[in-house]
């Protein structure tokens, strides 16, 4: 069974400013569902992050903990982030994008899989699980950024 779940929201901040916390790797156990850990684990062929690069995430989802690794395809900051998995328990593709919008950015994560044998009677509930997940991590990326940042006192 296939799974396609897109959320969308207008977050009031330049895309520019969403873009670079969303895309940078290190903040996604800060605002991404069920992400405990992420670590670059392979650099871009330039070196960094980019095309080719890959992140590995740990995730905990429906109970189970889950390792993947997710490879960039496309990286076109402020617009894009596209990566697919490469090591996991299912084949997925993520997409983020980040359009300028009159009150700020239309940012929208889309998330397609193949739930495939081994979770084929779940995927039902997985692609509720996803759709609320994605959903919740724009709510969680949108508060993360109106943040006040840290004081120098701290």
């Amino acid at each position: 069974m296939t799974i396609d779940e897109t959320a969308e929201r207008v977050i009031r901040l330049p895309p520019e400013r969403v873009a670079a916390y969303a895309m940078d790797w290190r903040n996604d156990p800060e605002w991404t569902q069920g992400i405990r850990t992420a670590e670059l684990t392979r650099t871009a062929d330039g070196g960094g992050f980019g095309v080719g690069a890959e992140v590995t995430r740990t995730a905990y989802f429906l109970g189970k903990r889950i390792d993947y690794v997710l490879r960039v395809a496309a990286y076109d900051p402020p617009e894009l982030l596209d990566m697919v998995s490469v090591a996991g328990p299912m084949p997925m593709h993520v997409t983020y994008t980040f359009t300028p919008h009159p009150q700020g950015t239309l940012a929208r994560i889309r998330v397609r899989g193949d739930a495939g044998r081994y979770y084929r009677l779940a995927a039902p509930i997985m692609a509720r699980k996803v759709r609320s997940s994605i959903g919740k991590d724009l709510n969680d990326l949108e508060s993360k950024l109106q943040e006040p940042p840290p004081s120098a006192d701290a």
